[in-house]
């Protein structure tokens, strides 16, 4: 009755207001008498008509907007695959990129398509969106500086990064001297020439360089914090005289600049001594995505944009005032992560490449069409080298580094990347370089930034290390060597007490390491030590209260598991022992394939799922990838699966076949180092039929009658399995009982799997 009355009324109104639409559209002409409105009836091609209305519709600003962007992602993101695949940063192949879409190649050789995806009448709208891209980027590159990391270092570092910045600037001001007569712009003076050239000679590409430490797992060492604190107080210092060359270059004499420097002064006090404080209090009270909402969200946006607005009227640039703001967010890294997040995708991956590419479109490398244009070109990258690369490896050096480290340290400050087209395009947006200045300075700044990765390798392949990969207390042969890797400290503790447990009473015979990998993508290499210390911090703290000294690992990396493997084959450890995120009894693999009945699947697809193949285990780095760590680790590996386990007292050992006699080596171990209760089942006969197991359990027996026995029983009690803290299993007997309908698993306590 209730569908009858729905459609009536639906087709009442619908019906009844379509036709007073039609009918006011018929009389309506009636009104146009008068009017001076002649209808004309023309017999027009319709085809036609669309063509030309589907021209129109994409010659329309924001069809073309639109265009220039999928467009510029989609060539951006594949160029930065390519460079990734050969090595180096992904900026480096989206900054070509933007050499690629200018003139210099598509505009070349594709004139019209060039001209109709970028007209010259669409470039103020490409620039004014990059320009608020470059606003979002500099104000993460802000919140990425830690002014306490800075404040706290040794003053070598200060003392290497503004030497990397005086020499190449006053290099670069000697070069302005000598090419001024021919490459300077009409009209502009050699001081603004001449500062301009300077400070690009003494940029360092801060985001570029964090990551390639971040890469190659240098942050953690000395050499890493020194490098990253010398660009960090490089990047703080070259903006601040960038904000000045600026003023002076606005203002036209340094006298009048004067006036806006004091301005900047004046602006950079109120930004430290007042909006920071009040930031401050803001981000502690919203720390934490739930409470970090939208109007808390807006009050920190219109900070940057008030900011950027301020410093673009006071005439020192927007793109500072974006910096300052991210350098003044409060302080909790927990904050600054979340708002990076919120920001950094939408301005690293949509937004940046369009600055790229406008930088590509200004970029004429067919300008440089004469021998001595490429000579002055050759000359720029020289002088920027030796300026930057080895003024920082001598002031390195001085400071008391070793040459390895100094040329290392010389190697990543030579690294310009993007704030070095954000540098150039102020200095083409002021006039003060020309075209052909513009473009040697790009490939200058390419250059610099593709030499740091292959600088690096031949810096270390000159300067080999003697010490071996392995820390010197794990590389002895002689000694039992456990490795526990670890997603979380609670993982972690559990991990060492199976551990402990193996070696409690062979100290001196035995070593226990403690190994934590973090993506490098998930951690700033200012947060390295903080996060180090707090995952590592609960497991040292667990092994003193168990009397057990541990080796401590711990690494950054982009493939954990690959870092394992490594690790744990370099080291010649004894036993791998790795965690699994969600236990198995928690309703993921009895409760999802078993069902908690006696339906089995088959055990090769169990141990897919087991070893998280079809995603069972999403929340663990390690869950996607046991099998590759079984596959390729050359030691017994142990798979831990956790139900609660507390204490190691009572252990059930089952044994299928012959093969598991292996096991018999880690009861004895239990025994006697932890005086273990040993429970082995014989659940096929097999100990009977094997001589070597049943010689082995005998031994044990002679020494600790009372801590093994043996159990024959073909009905397993729900009793005895749960007062069992651990049942430590061969990979291919867990595969046995899976495909034997064994549904006892469901009261199993503890399982560790070993693969022998």
């Amino acid at each position: 009755m209730a569908n009858i009355k729905n459609s009536l009324f639906y087709v009442s109104v619908i019906g009844g207001f379509t036709a007073l639409i039609y009918w006011l559209l018929s009389i309506g002409p009636s009104l146009e008498v008068g009017r001076g409105i002649v209808h004309k009836r023309i017999e027009s091609n319709h085809w036609n008509d669309f063509i030309h209305s589907m021209v129109e519709n994409l010659q329309h600003p924001l069809a073309i907007l639109l265009a220039q962007i999928v467009t510029i992602i989609l060539v951006a993101r594949l160029f930065g695959w390519l460079f990734r695949k050969i090595g180096q940063p992904s900026v480096i192949g989206e900054m070509i990129a933007g050499i690629f879409l200018g003139p210099s190649v598509v505009g070349m050789y594709f004139p019209e398509f060039s001209a109709a995806l970028f007209p010259v009448a669409s470039l103020g709208n490409l620039q004014f969106l990059s320009q608020i891209g470059l606003i979002f980027f500099m104000f993460v590159i802000g919140m990425e500086l830690d002014l306490k990391v800075l404040k706290n270092k040794a003053s070598d570092a200060v003392v290497i990064s503004h030497a990397s910045i005086v020499i190449p600037f006053a290099l670069g001001l000697t070069l302005a001297f000598f090419i001024y007569p021919i490459f300077a712009p009409m009209g502009v003076e050699f001081s603004s020439f001449g500062l301009f050239m300077g400070i690009a000679m003494s940029i360092t590409a801060f985001p570029v360089l964090a990551r390639i430490v971040q890469e190659r797992e240098m942050q953690k060492t000395k050499l890493g914090t020194i490098v990253i604190t010398c660009a960090a107080a490089d990047d703080i210092t070259a903006w601040c005289i960038l904000a000045v060359v600026i003023a002076i270059v606005k203002a036209g004499s340094f006298t009048s600049a004067l006036y806006v420097i004091g301005l900047a002064v004046l602006y950079v006090i109120v930004m430290l001594k007042i909006v920071r404080p009040f930031l401050k209090r803001v981000g502690d009270l919203n720390s934490t995505p739930e409470s970090l909402n939208k109007p808390v969200v807006a009050i920190f946006f219109l900070t940057l944009l008030f900011s950027s607005y301020a410093s673009e009227l006071i005439g020192i640039h927007a793109l500072f005032g974006a910096f300052l703001a991210g350098a003044i967010m409060p302080e909790n890294s927990k904050f600054r992560n979340i708002f990076i997040e919120k920001v950094e995708d939408v301005s690293i991956i949509v937004l940046l490449p369009l600055f790229f590419v406008f930088t590509g479109l200004r970029t004429q490398i067919g300008l440089l069409n004469d021998p001595y244009l490429w000579k002055i070109t050759a000359l720029i990258i020289a002088v920027a080298v030796v300026g930057k690369f080895f003024g920082s490896a001598l002031a390195a050096k001085f400071m008391g580094q070793s040459w390895k480290d100094s040329l290392a340290i010389g190697a990543l400050m030579n690294t310009r990347g993007l704030m070095e087209l954000v540098v150039l395009n102020i200095g083409y947006d002021l006039g003060v370089l020309s075209t052909e200045i513009f473009t040697m300075m790009v490939i200058m700044a390419l250059v610099t930034t593709f030499m740091t990765g292959p600088a690096l390798d031949f810096i270390n392949l000159i300067f080999k290390d003697k010490a071996t990969v392995v820390p010197e207390e794990i590389a002895n042969k002689s000694k039992y060597k456990i490795l526990f890797s670890f997603s979380t400290s609670q993982k972690g503790k559990k991990l060492l007490k199976i551990a402990n447990s193996l070696v409690k009473k062979q100290a001196d015979s035995s070593i226990v390491a403690a190994m934590y990998c973090s993506l490098s993508t998930e951690i700033h290499s200012f947060d390295v030590k903080d996060h180090e210390r707090n995952m590592l911090a609960p497991v040292i703290k667990e092994s003193q209260l168990l009397n057990q000294e541990v080796v401590s690992v711990f690494k950054v990396t982009n493939d954990i598991v690959t870092d394992i493997i490594d690790t744990a084959n370099q080291g010649e450890y004894d036993l791998l022992l790795v965690g699994l995120g969600q236990s198995i009894f928690d309703e993921t693999l009895l409760g999802k394939i078993l069902g908690f009945t006696t339906q089995i699947v088959n055990p090769d697809r169990l141990i897919d799922k087991f070893t998280g193949k079809e995603g069972l285990f999403e929340n663990s780095p390690f869950d996607e990838k046991t099998r590759h760590i079984i596959a390729k680790s050359k030691m017994p590996v142990g798979i831990f699966i956790d139900k609660d386990l507390d204490e190691i007292d009572q252990v059930f050992m089952p044994i299928f076949s012959k093969e598991d006699a292996f096991l018999i080596e880690y009861a004895k171990k239990l025994i006697n180092n932890n005086g273990s209760q040993i429970t082995i089942l014989d659940a096929v006969g097999e100990i009977k039929k094997t001589r070597d197991i049943e010689e082995s359990i005998r031994s044990i027996e002679q020494i600790a009658p009372n801590h093994i026995m043996i159990m024959n029983d073909k009905i397993i009690r729900k009793e005895f399995l749960q007062s069992q803290n651990l049942m430590i299993i061969s990979l291919e007997s867990w595969k046995h009982i899976i495909d034997a309908d064994t549904n006892w698993l469901v009261d199993v306590s503890s399982v560790l799997i070993i693969k022998p």
